[in-house]
């Protein structure tokens, strides 16, 4: 039986994660900030959570993240904490480059400084490439983010790919193009739509207040996502690749099929305001994830069209995907 440690467990990829680790019959610790205050809703909602054996860990101390290590002893360590929303980085860049940056370090020299055979997997992120125009991102594309959000991953890519160099450690990072799920909390704005849009079709007379609705991106669906961070740590060389569907879409078809799933024009109840706009952000995301499926053997299942569907399902019907 192989141990897995996913820092991150109560956000949505990892409870997607330990959901599939628990099914190929790893034993799984979830790491969060504080085991015991936590809800853990999105392992509860999976009907997983007593099967995950839970661990107050703070990855931006050394020490913390030694000495769950040292207790845990995993064979796989998947890193998916840090504050994770690009608008709310513009608000708290510091907590996020420490989070993000400081956290992968602190993982990183720990593995190091144990010597234990571990395998990393580093939750890296698309907005590292920044507005690439219609150029469809790779591995291979430079690096240019648009946000503290941006900064901070690719701060921690670079460490990773340090790491790897240096130490031959077996670390890699999935650079994840947008993927959603009814797991996601409202604060994102694709559950923001969906939300809004089901209270409507229920009788709720609010308007959907949003910023640029012109952006697009490249939306997948997240249990397809954490199949490729799993795969990641079963190859032999470590390595970083492009997570996603190969398929752009505007953030106005996305709300579009979300309104049309429970009946409504969407044009009827979505109104735009500029003080909603970021300070900078990025116009369309692009992705090319064609060394992941040559590699990998994986490809994206669900495409923007059924991802909005699904989450409108999981709203509606609370199922438990």
């Amino acid at each position: 039986m192989k141990t897995a440690l996913i820092c991150g467990v109560s956000g949505q990829d990892g409870a997607y994660l330990a959901k599939l680790l628990l099914e190929k019959g790893y034993k799984v610790f979830g790491g969060s900030r504080d085991a015991q205050m936590a809800s853990f809703s999105s392992l509860k909602r999976l009907g997983i959570r007593e099967k995950v054996e839970t661990v107050s860990i703070s990855i931006n101390d050394f020490r913390s993240v030694l000495q769950t290590l040292q207790r845990t002893k995993p064979d796989e360590i998947y890193n998916l904490a840090g504050q994770s929303s690009v608008g709310l980085s513009f608000e708290q860049p510091v907590e996020t480059l420490e989070s993000i940056s400081v956290g992968t370090l602190n993982l990183l020299e720990a593995i190091r400084f144990t010597g234990q055979s571990i395998r990393f997997y580093n939750a890296g992120s698309s907005e590292c490439f920044g507005d690439t125009g219609n150029v469809e991102a790779d591995e291979n594309t430079p690096f240019r983010p648009r946000s503290p959000y941006g900064v901070a991953k690719a701060a921690a890519f670079w460490q990773v790919a340090n790491y790897r160099e240096a130490y031959q450690l077996h670390a890699s990072t999935g650079i994840l193009f947008n993927h959603e799920s009814p797991l996601r909390p409202e604060r994102f704005v694709t559950q923001k739509i969906v939300a809004t849009a089901c209270r409507i079709a229920n009788g709720n007379k609010e308007i959907l207040t949003l910023g640029n609705i012109d952006i697009a991106r490249d939306w997948g669906w997240a249990p397809d996502y954490v199949e490729a961070m799993w795969l990641m740590l079963q190859q032999n060389q470590a390595d970083d690749y492009v997570i996603a569907t190969g398929k752009t879409n505007k953030l106005r078809d996305f709300i579009r099929i979300v309104f049309a799933s429970v009946n409504l024009n969407w044009e009827e109840h979505v109104r735009t305001d500029s003080t909603f706009f970021r300070p900078t952000d990025i116009a369309e995301g692009h992705a090319n994830p064609d060394k992941a499926k040559n590699k990998l053997k994986w490809e994206a299942r669900y495409i923007m069209e059924d991802v909005a569907k699904m989450m409108v399902e999981g709203r509606v019907g609370n199922m438990d995907i």
